[in-house]
């Protein structure tokens, strides 16, 4: 490995700084990081502070405890910390003594080595340790407990440090993590840097975690021209990405271009024609609009495809001239639900009665109503009676928490949507239009929560002639991914549905139940008299955030006898924040899963990853596990391991997931959690903190959908103005989609 890798300053000022005093340092610990701008706060020794430990600031970019730098700076005195010193730039030396040898090679650094095993590699080779795996890798195996195997991970590790650290080092010039450089490094191999000079918006497509934002000052970097059409074209995707994260299929072609050129800093006509160059070359689709002057609808190619193929999918459902379930169509309905009422001993309101007979007669249908008004009760009635036929039916649900619920309620297997259709690297299925389901009834519960892509992919795998019931509550959040699937499938007149109003009588007594239904309906929550619903007024934004950590990690587990870690959730509607869920994230780990001298942790950014800590997947991962990792997939972190460098979680469907230090991005903590995440699960207690610097997200339906996550409790902490704002905005906003129309009976094709 080479002996030194610079990094450049990061602020660009290094020409007008004087030389600076140089610090020789090996880096002990990170004690602070900020991952948007890289300022870090960290801990170092060096041979003149003894056991005594100095402080550094600055941005140290890819910089791993156990890494002996040379960094160059000043020395200033802080007026609460005192003495330390400002970082401006740095390099990475290799350890000269037995001592940082040894540090060096058993932090984790080089994967298969581990502080025992480094301790052994240095007793046997002493000074010579890093010149004998750099030049003579084979020797290793002279030392106790290396076999062939190991000695090969360890050299594969070492030669990929190396050209990590090129990567990296040419990457720091425009402030690129070195997560993102070993990203880069394991997608494109020794190609890396030529593709990142040849074509970096590539990397926006290629590599997770890359954007056109970092993508374009990469071109910049290497000499792209600012009106490149190459540059123009890769903006609107962009554009267009970022629509589909907000929830469009689409943007009209007027909107798309404003967006692009603000995105872009570029006049609107070049950005036109680029627009015109990208639809001829088949990068977007353009569709015009139903009516002359109305704008053109432009669609990324996949979900133009997937809001097609949906509509095509449902109508030839609806229309198919089998029907695997016919003889519901001959039935005895009287006799059926008095057999159902012996098996339940409930019988089904009007309203579920009308339900079960569209389920089993209608091809497709949609069942929806809030909570309390029996859908679930509804769905176990529908499975009992259609597995009384000897139907095959398959119950499917978004997440792994709902596919569970799914499952205990009927009493019969449910799945992930994921997992039943087998989805694979590139999205694409096991099961499709060419080899679909076995399946005579397919229940999809959750469905408010099915984006468009899914929900297409689930349609084609259905069988013709088989049944398609879609269970979910309309009022609550849309997807996450683009489209609103069930709330279009209800606007078109073509599609069967019920909808379930009537409160149950026991439901009536629930606190969640009554003030979801009075949310819902513009109404502001009974905030007193209920025993499963409570009120803690907060004015202050910092004050309500320490309130609702007090509430999530103290007193209800305190109070209700609910362990904090698993049945409580802080569901809060914004990321950033005071009372965002990044914040209350790091004030709940410091307070459930705080560090401990000796036990081992990941810092990766300006996060900690320990054992016991709760996190969520934030990305579709195809290639972890036996059929993939995904977005909102929740679990525990139950192990970390330098010497592989690598940390194991358990997830909420129960399978060992293993990721390295690298690819932690694709991790944050769970404790809380936006409410946009948490679409599909159910727990125990709910905390949700109101507060007006929210104001923003102040939602009927993100309020509604909150408070329809609790199974036993809701507290809620702010201020009564931000709820109020809440329960009064009604406008969730449009999404731009084309579903509806699709499913018209004269929509054919595209």
């Amino acid at each position: 490995m080479s002996t030194e890798h610079g990094r450049g300053s990061t602020d660009g000022s290094e020409h007008a700084r004087p030389a600076g005093t140089q610090l020789d340092a090996v880096l002990e610990r990170i004690t602070y990081a900020n991952e948007e701008t890289g300022y870090t706060v960290a801990r170092v020794a060096t041979d003149r502070s003894g056991p005594d430990l100095l402080t550094v600031v600055g941005n140290l970019p890819g910089a791993q405890p156990g890494e002996s730098l040379r960094l160059t700076g000043r020395w200033t005195v802080h007026p609460q910390y005192g003495k330390q010193f400002e970082v401006w730039n740095y390099t990475t030396v290799l350890p000269a003594t037995l001592q940082g040898i040894q540090r060096y090679l058993g932090s984790g650094l080089v994967k298969g080595i581990g502080p025992v095993m480094a301790e052994r590699i240095v007793e046997h080779f002493g000074l010579d340790t890093l010149d004998i795996i750099e030049n003579a890798p084979h020797r290793l195996v002279e030392v106790d407990g290396l076999g062939p195997k190991r000695t090969a991970l360890i050299t594969s590790a070492w030669e990929e440090q190396k050209a990590i650290k090129e990567v990296m080092v040419f990457l720091q010039s425009v402030g690129v993590s070195t997560s993102i450089a070993v990203k880069i490094y394991r997608r494109y191999g020794d190609a890396a840097i030529q593709t990142v000079r040849d074509n970096p918006y590539q990397l926006a497509t290629d590599v997770w975690g890359i954007g056109f934002k970092t993508a374009d000052a990469i071109a910049k970097a290497v000499g792209i021209p600012h009106d490149a059409p190459q540059r123009l074209q890769a903006g609107l995707q962009y554009t267009l990405s970022e629509a589909a994260d907000s929830g469009h299929c689409y943007l009209p072609d007027d909107a798309l271009v404003d967006a692009a050129a603000t995105i872009l800093d570029a006049p609107a006509e070049p950005i036109r024609v680029a627009l015109a160059d990208l639809v001829a070359a088949e990068g977007v689709v353009r569709e015009p609009g139903d009516d002359p002057g109305d704008p053109s609808a432009v669609y990324l190619v996949p979900f133009h495809r997937a809001e097609q193929g949906l509509a095509d999918g449902v109508r030839s459902l609806l229309t198919a001239p089998a029907d695997r379930l016919a003889s519901f169509g001959t039935v005895n309905w009287s006799r059926a639900f008095s057999w159902l009422r012996e098996r339940t001993g409930t019988d089904l309101a009007p309203e579920q009665v009308e339900a079960a007979q569209l389920a089993l007669t209608r091809k497709v249908a949609v069942l929806t109503g809030g909570p309390g008004c029996g859908k679930s009760f509804t769905v176990r009635s529908i499975v009992e009676l259609a597995r009384a036929k000897r139907a095959k039916v398959v119950l499917v649900a978004p997440t792994g928490r709902a596919a569970k619920r799914l499952a205990e309620l009927t009493g019969h297997e449910a799945a992930t949507i994921h997992r039943l259709l087998q989805l694979r690297p590139g999205g694409e299925a096991a099961y499709d239009r060419d080899n679909p389901l076995d399946a005579d009834l397919v229940v999809a519960d959750e469905a408010s929560m099915i984006d468009t892509l899914l929900a297409n992919r689930l349609v084609k795998a259905v069988p013709p002639g088989a049944h398609l019931l879609l269970v979910g509550d309309v009022d609550q959040l849309p997807s996450v991914g683009a489209g609103q699937v069930l709330r279009d499938l209800l606007t078109s007149d073509t599609i069967p549905r019920v909808r379930l109003t009537t409160i149950f009588r026991q439901a009536q007594q629930s606190g969640v139940v009554v003030n979801a239904h009075r949310i819902n309906a513009g109404e502001r929550p009974e905030l007193r008299g209920f025993d499963d619903f409570y009120w803690f007024g907060c004015e202050d934004t910092d004050q309500a955030a320490e309130l609702t950590v007090d509430v999530a990690a103290r007193r209800i587990p305190r109070t209700f006898g609910l362990d904090p870690r698993r049945d409580v959730q802080v569901l809060t509607p914004m990321h950033r924040g005071p009372a965002g869920a990044s914040n209350l994230n790091d004030q709940l780990q410091q307070i459930l899963t705080p560090a401990r001298d000796g036990a081992p942790e990941r810092r990766h950014g300006g996060r900690a990853f320990r054992p016991g800590d709760k996190v969520t997947q934030i990305r579709n991962n195809y290639d972890k596990g036996t059929a993939g990792v995904f977005n909102g997939t929740v679990g525990v972190v139950t192990g970390i391991s330098p010497e592989q460098q690598a940390l194991t979680v358990r997830t909420d469907e129960d399978e060992d997931i293993e990721y390295d230090f690298a690819e932690l991005d694709e991790l944050q903590h769970a404790y809380a959690m936006t409410i946009h995440r948490s679409q599909g699960s159910e727990y125990p207690a709910v905390v949700v903190p109101l507060t007006t610097s929210a104001w923003i997200m102040l939602q009927r339906n993100l309020l509604y959908t909150a408070i329809t996550r609790a199974k036993q409790l809701v507290v809620l902490v702010g201020s009564r103005r931000a709820l109020a704002i809440a329960v009064r905005n009604a406008n969730a906003g449009r999404r731009h989609t084309g579903l509806t129309r699709r499913l018209d009976p004269s929509c054919e094709g595209p």
